[in-house]
């Protein structure tokens, strides 16, 4: 399976994703502090060997696990992975400037496009 596909097979689907970085809480390493929900989905591997990530662009407290639809792609050119973007409100459209400004906060530091379905 080629990468892209490797993301693409989640768009438009219910996942469950555990949050390993809540809203609030601050980055292990590089001490910024998560304005969103950041997690993973079990069971899956990306390619840093690691499950695949996933930004939750919409919920307001913090979290220890969700059930999401993804609803795009951030991929990574300059980066081994990329992201997915997932919503827990499936009525709201965001564009792709919208959820930037959510994600800045780390992908500022990677040369990214977002892609929404």
């Amino acid at each position: 399976m080629d990468t892209k596909s490797k993301y693409l097979k989640f768009v438009n689907k219910l996942v469950d994703v555990i949050i390993d970085r809540p809203l609030g809480s601050k980055h292990p390493k590089y001490g910024w502090i998560y304005p969103i929900n950041y997690g993973y989905i079990p069971n899956t591997k990306a390619e840093d060997n690691l499950e695949i990530d996933v930004y939750i662009i919409d919920c307001k407290k913090s979290l220890e696990k969700a059930k999401v639809k993804i609803i795009g792609v951030v991929y990574r050119k300059d980066d081994l992975e990329s992201k997915l973007i997932g919503v827990t409100d499936t009525t709201k459209k965001y564009t792709p400037t919208e959820i930037y400004k959510k994600i800045e906060f780390q992908e500022q530091f990677f040369n990214s496009k977002i892609e929404l379905f």
